[in-house]
């Protein structure tokens, strides 16, 4: 049974998944048709006949030329106006000019060639939920009482209520919606699962999306839910090789009980250990303890590192842990203050993360002008205040580096992805610098960081197979995908016993 298929629906043939994930044909294309994320279906059938015969074929090369690329890659360097070569889904050769005249062509003039974007911290269950909690706070910590607060109203209330067919569209459409933006990876916190097939179906949610992903097995709640132990079937049912595009991370979350058992798992089965560290949340003394002991690792990813001692800090840097920032999200949730200035001092590789969708936007651009403009407003204040000793401001290639390269870092893929070098996947995305909000371009990183947002999103491949196609998401019928997306909000919230109010505050 397909995951869309309610029980109680009157029984009738199955589509198979793949099956659902394409489109009926409009006007007789047998590719993905209907509303896309940000058009029409007319729109989205001209961009898919657009796309060069060849893109992605099997033994066939594909040639983005003449576009200004952002490598990320010190030893490739940028080009004004540069090639990409690829072939079987990787990168083969950067250069000011290639000739490789059997290629297909992508035309990349006018275009911001670059890796695509890595998230390292997001969510996807609660794409129905979408602004719910647009002035909620992380916890009602007893200074500030908060009816809405993300614990006891996401996590405590609408979470319970989900069923596996909840689990996999809003993981599907949060891919999507993603790809539209540039992500190109993830890493999915799914604290979603309540039974083996909740787990299955964010796994199968996060494979049909199509883009790099890691699956991270964070708790679940219920007589059904199997967490931590099932982490083992899971490793073996989906994740055996590591050489695949979805991978897998163990959630190891300090805050519950027997969180000793989740790390001991997850090191058996040699993953990365994922966690939330948030002071407010009660976790300092658990996390001093830990640093105590030794038990920090390269395989660690600590997730905001919000009111943490400096013996912990300095504990995660000497261990060469990951750290996970969501700047927007801890600034708007109480999480607070984000420790960007303390990661940069320590020299701990240091991401971004789009974190919850209830509350904010899950784009990358919001996340780089964050972390960038917060990094400047103390760095400036201590300027101005006088102070002789203070933080470099931040530059506009250190925000795409922590975009990119350092969250591929955090989750083992750098020898993957996260930059444009020959070997890596194409995990690519052209980003449209003639738009109105860009032209004329005269500095790219810094119209990248400072100007851009999803619309200047043009095409976006992962390992070399196209996702997005000037302006428009191929491959899904994404007006379904919206209707099943409303119906999985509806059931929660009469589940959850919430009435739906457009303008409550």
């Amino acid at each position: 049974m397909c995951r869309l298929c309610d029980p109680a629906r009157p029984k009738a043939p199955c589509p198979s998944r793949r099956d659902f994930l394409k489109a009926s044909a409009i006007g007789g294309a047998a590719a993905a048709t209907g509303a896309t994320l940000g058009g029409s279906a007319t729109a989205q059938q001209a961009a898919e006949g657009s796309i060069p015969a060849g893109i992605g074929a099997p033994g066939r090369q594909t040639l983005i030329r003449g576009g200004t690329i952002i490598s990320v890659d010190d030893s490739v360097g940028n080009f004004a106006s540069g090639d990409v070569l690829i072939e079987g889904g990787r990168i083969v050769e950067i250069a000011a000019s290639i000739d490789a005249p059997d290629a297909a062509v992508i035309d990349a003039a006018g275009k911001i060639v670059m890796p695509g974007f890595i998230d390292t911290h997001h969510h996807q269950f609660e794409t129905a939920l979408r602004s719910q909690l647009a002035h909620g706070i992380l916890v009602n910590d007893g200074r500030s009482v908060n009816e809405t607060n993300y614990y006891d109203t996401i996590l405590q209330t609408f979470s319970m209520v989900y069923r596996p067919e909840d689990v996999y569209i809003n993981e599907l459409f949060a891919g999507i919606a993603q790809l539209d933006a540039g992500v190109t990876t993830v890493m999915d916190v799914s604290q979603i699962h309540h039974s083996p097939e909740h787990s299955d179906a964010a796994i199968e949610g996060l494979q049909d999306a199509g883009r790099r992903s890691v699956f991270g097995y964070f708790e679940g709640h219920g007589d059904r839910s199997q967490y931590p132990q099932d982490a083992r079937r899971i490793r073996e049912q989906y994740f055996a090789s590591d050489d695949q595009l979805t991978t897998m991370v163990m959630g190891g979350e300090i805050y519950l009980p027997g969180y000793e058992t989740s790390w001991q798992i997850g090191r058996e089965l040699g993953l990365p250990i994922a966690l939330h560290v948030v002071g407010t949340f009660g976790m300092a003394d658990t996390f001093d303890q830990l640093a105590q002991a030794g038990e920090f690792g390269d395989d660690n990813i600590f997730i905001h590192m919000t009111g943490m001692s400096d013996m912990s800090w300095q504990a995660a840097a000497d261990a060469g842990a990951h750290v996970s920032l969501a700047v927007p999200i801890e600034m708007h949730m109480r999480h607070g203050t984000p420790p960007i200035q303390k990661a940069i001092d320590l020299g701990l590789s240091t991401s971004l993360s789009s974190d919850v969708e209830c509350t904010m936007t899950a784009d990358p651009f919001t996340q780089m002008r964050g972390l960038i403009t917060l990094q400047r407003m103390f760095a400036n204040e201590a300027a101005l205040s006088g102070a002789e000793d203070y933080p470099a401001l931040m530059q506009c290639p250190d925000a795409i580096r922590h975009a990119t390269i350092e969250g591929a870092r955090g989750l083992k893929l750098d020898d993957v992805t996260g930059s444009l070098t020959p070997g890596k996947a194409a995990d690519i995305v052209l980003l449209d610098a003639e738009a109105l909000n860009v032209t004329p371009l005269n500095n790219a990183p810094g119209a990248v960081v400072t100007l851009m947002e999803r619309s200047n999103v043009d095409t976006v491949l992962v390992a070399g197979q196209v996702k997005k196609w000037r302006g428009q998401m191929v491959g899904f019928d994404i007006a379904r995908l919206r209707s099943e997306l409303e119906a999985s909000r509806d059931h929660i919230f009469e589940a959850a016993g919430v009435e739906r109010d457009l303008f409550a505050f």
